[in-house]
């Protein structure tokens, strides 16, 4: 294989595999962010309290994969989304009434919540 042609299969094959990579893109941190780890124990913390009407995202990396926290879902909010390892998920929840969602593993085994006061 002529010496150019390799040189450029170098250069392109790491941008090939970047490109199938279907995982979103890791959140840019913003000030207010909470961050929530997925582990063997499930989601620490388990309970999280935001103000009405101040916005907040959830940030959700989970560290293990001994765990079946491997997505988190908000059954309320019809959210389902998968935690890939050590790769951080971002979730907005709506702060807009005073109320209590649940969020919990894909299993349902570990549950907490986030309390809009």
């Amino acid at each position: 294989m002529p010496r150019m042609r390799r040189q450029l299969l170098a250069f392109l094959a790491p941008l090939a595999l970047a490109a199938c990579d279907k995982r979103e893109p890791a959140p840019q941190p913003r000030p207010g962010d909470i961050e929530i780890r997925a582990d063997e124990r499930g989601f620490s913390p388990s309970k999280v309290e935001l103000e009405r009407g101040k916005p907040r995202r959830l940030i959700f990396t989970r560290t293990t994969d001994d765990t079946c926290a491997k997505d988190v879902v908000f059954p309320d909010l019809a959210i389902d989304k998968p935690l890939p390892l050590n790769h951080a998920v971002a979730i907005e929840v709506p702060v807009t009434e005073a109320r209590t969602l649940t969020f919990q593993c894909g299993m349902g085994m570990y549950k907490s919540k986030v309390i809009v006061n």
